[in-house]
């Protein structure tokens, strides 16, 4: 057998491979698209296709089953968050204090889950009603999540709070980001003022524990 040539390397192969990742994508754009608006039930693999303009039979080349696509969309989901979240405190720098850090963890998860992905928001929409394996398939990467808002709210709440306690303030201030999607309208009233009420409502947290 001959060698690969320069051609083999990013001609013909390398064309379809770069078309197959397209259409790989356009399908993860349009399912999450779908997931968000309709839930993980509405979702099929047919409508997809149809969506995308392709065979549903085509779909099986990128993905196995609904599972399997549903579980790659939330992962994207869940992946891409913690990647604003993180990138927007690392630009913050060293100096910044645990109060603005948590602060701006608060409004880039707001601004993502509400105006910057589907994929974000079909997460936290579907992940209560996929079943069991899908669920499995996120848990590394949804306990990695959590572990950096324990380790925001710890910085910011102090050394004297207890860790349960920085759990149930986990539970309270993520859940209330999460459950913005149901109700929040971006479009009408500005994020940065329900991030506002949710820094005051820790700082009242805050202040309780201290007294």
């Amino acid at each position: 057998m001959g060698e690969m040539t320069a051609t083999d390397a990013s001609g013909p192969v390398a064309g379809r491979s770069a078309r197959a990742e397209a259409s790989r994508q356009e399908i993860l754009a349009a399912a999450a698209g779908m997931m968000r608006r309709n839930g993980y039930a509405e979702m099929s693999l047919r409508d997809v296709a149809a969506r995308v303009h392709k065979k549903a039979g085509s779909l099986y080349y990128h993905f196995a089953s609904k599972e399997d696509l549903a579980a790659e969309v939330m992962r994207i989901g869940v992946e891409a968050v913690e990647t604003d979240v993180r990138a927007t405190l690392a630009g913050l720098g060293e100096e910044a204090s645990a109060e603005t850090r948590l602060n701006a963890a608060i409004e880039v998860h707001l601004e993502t889950l509400l105006k910057r992905s589907d994929f974000v928001s079909s997460h936290i929409r579907c992940y209560p009603f996929v079943p069991e394996s899908v669920r499995a398939e996120l848990r590394e990467a949804r306990r990695r999540y959590d572990r950096l808002w324990l380790e925001l709210i710890g910085d910011f709440a102090g050394p004297a709070t207890r860790a349960v306690e920085v759990h149930y303030i986990r539970h309270i201030l993520v859940g209330a980001l999460n459950q913005s999607l149901e109700w929040f309208n971006p479009n009408r009233d500005p994020i940065e003022d329900f991030a506002g009420q949710l820094h005051r409502m820790l700082l009242g947290l805050k202040g309780r524990q201290a007294r």
